[in-house]
């Protein structure tokens, strides 16, 4: 899929999809661009799982971010050293309200949310009330 995008514009929504899943664990995107990240993202924690020097070089090469790199190969792909495969999975949310577009998920399978987030409406109105 081309995704309305040149090739290079694309490489670089790979990149970066690919690496955010890799630092936050979980983003929200596009179904087709989910579709097409999701086998990027797996062959980057394959290499993270690796640990050698020359997949880290390869990830580098692709992810361009020395920090994203670094947490893939000493979080992330020791996490996943056990599973053959399988480290995301996409979740479906419904349509985008703008425009309808079906949007999902990407999440490595292992995420969990974070429950220690601040509570909103009327939870928080009360807990401030207190």
């Amino acid at each position: 899929k081309k995704l309305g995008r040149d090739s290079a514009h694309r490489k670089a929504l790979y990149a970066n999809l690919a690496g955010a899943l890799i630092e936050h664990g979980r983003i929200k995107t596009t179904a087709a661009k989910a579709k097409e990240v999701k086998p990027i993202a797996e062959q980057m924690i394959t290499l993270g799982r690796r640990g050698d020097v020359h997949a880290r070089r390869q990830a580098l090469a692709f992810l361009r971010s020395q920090d994203v790199v670094h947490k893939l190969f000493s979080d992330v792909g020791p996490r996943f050293a056990d599973r053959p495969g399988g480290y995301s999975r996409i979740v479906k949310l419904g349509p985008r309200a703008g425009d309808s577009a079906q949007m999902v998920y990407l999440e490595l399978v292992d995420y969990v949310p974070d429950t220690t987030s601040v509570p909103s409406g009327r939870a928080a109105a009360a807990a401030a009330a207190e």
